[in-house]
């Protein structure tokens, strides 16, 4: 399970409630943390979360068997760890 962290404030919920409509993506607190996970790839497209630059790039607080593929102005996407894309 590909696993992403973002801390459950104003700022960063905007990225786990777009994750979230992804129908095999669950979102669930943990702590002071939003847990985004995926039996596969999180994808997210900044657009649809509306955080501009400073807040986009700072938004991942940590990921669990994956790994950051991508992260630019359009996209987040965190891979299962050993699947390469």
């Amino acid at each position: 399970m590909t696993t992403l962290f973002v801390l459950d404030v104003d700022d960063f919920r905007p990225l786990a409630e777009v994750a979230a409509k992804d129908p095999d993506t669950t979102v669930r607190r943990r702590g002071p943390y939003l847990e985004v996970s995926a039996p596969g790839a999180i994808r997210v497209e900044r657009d649809a979360t509306g955080r501009r630059n400073a807040l986009w790039y700072s938004s991942v607080a940590a990921v669990r068997d994956g790994r950051v593929s991508r992260w630019d102005k359009s996209e987040l996407v965190v891979v299962p760890t050993g699947t390469g894309r």
